[in-house]
């Protein structure tokens, strides 16, 4: 077996430097040793779709990202990988456990993923290799992900088998600030003429000091910006529906200094609505998260979402 620190130090001297993911047992030694390290950044993310967004965020930020995560999470990632890394061009590291090894006994659940898990990285066009099992084959494995990222602009997988890292402790680490606020002064149930969503854009834009990086999410969020004002700093995700809050918070962590602006619609915040735990939870002070609520899929047909029954 390879000490986690051997697989993680290579990463470090490549210049890997932002880690995201949904814990695996067979992934667990090498994420505590992300964690472990001061120098690096783990964002746990709430799925796996997520944690795609946010190393694409890290990746537009400038700096090279990694995905740890389950063989079984591939299919969460399969939207982002296909309409943002793919057309966008963006190589981020995914390093994925293979549950249900045809030939190894595991839980009934793995034993599909298992026997698919190659043909599904094949399919999204995503070049993958064996984790290795000895230390001094991970410089030359980690080389060969490096040189094919670089040529393709793509992703590239690691698929690591079980029992290939020894066990590696999390150290103890400091307990979250309970976040308390009233949110009653907040509401408000007096009827009145609802904002058209290019009014509140044109609000949003109006209200912000300029500098920003703007992000808006698919859909006519994205069309009615370029229409209101198109900049260099503003990305309109035409993919990853979903993932617009997941990438500004990437790039939030990544970049400190640079203000963040994300604009989601009702219906795409309710696609990956672990996200907002996420970005409560790591709270980047220079992100401004803002949804836009018409309470349909406007842009897919118009039929109604179920945020008319909820309060973000």
């Amino acid at each position: 077996m390879i000490a986690a620190s051997s697989c993680v130090d290579g990463l470090k001297s490549l210049g890997y430097s932002f880690f995201t993911g949904v814990p695996c047992s067979f992934l667990q030694p090498i994420i505590n040793a992300v964690i472990n390290d001061p120098v690096l950044l783990y964002v746990g993310a709430s799925n796996e779709g997520e944690a795609a967004g946010l190393a694409v965020g890290a990746h537009l930020a400038g700096r090279k990202a990694a995905v740890l995560c389950q063989n079984s999470g591939l299919g969460n990632m399969v939207s982002p990988l296909t309409t943002l890394c793919h057309p966008f061009q963006v190589p981020i590291l995914i390093l994925c456990s293979w549950r249900g090894e045809p030939g190894i006994k595991d839980e009934l659940q793995h034993v599909l993923m298992g026997q698919i898990t190659h043909a599904l990285l094949d399919t999204m066009r995503i070049p993958w290799a064996l984790f290795p099992k000895d230390a001094h084959e991970i410089p030359m494995v980690l080389e060969r992900a490096q040189t094919c990222m670089a040529r393709t602009h793509l992703p590239f997988a690691l698929v690591m088998s079980r029992d290939a890292v020894e066990e590696c402790a999390q150290l103890p680490l400091p307990a979250a600030p309970r976040v308390q606020a009233d949110v009653r002064s907040c509401i408000s149930l007096a009827p009145s003429r609802r904002m058209t969503r290019a009014e509140a854009l044109q609000a949003v834009l109006s209200a912000l000091p300029g500098g920003e990086a703007i992000l808006a999410t698919a859909g006519n969020t994205g069309l009615e910006l370029v229409a209101i004002s198109d900049r260099p700093e503003h990305l309109h995700l035409t993919g990853g529906m979903g993932t617009a809050s997941a990438v500004g918070t990437g790039i939030a962590l990544s970049l400190p200094r640079q203000p963040v602006v994300v604009l989601d619609g009702d219906g795409a915040a309710l696609m990956r609505m672990g996200s907002l735990a996420t970005v409560g939870s790591y709270a980047p002070e220079n992100l401004l998260h803002v949804i836009t609520d018409n309470e349909s899929y406007e842009s897919l047909g118009g039929q109604c979402t179920v945020s008319r029954t909820v309060r973000f």
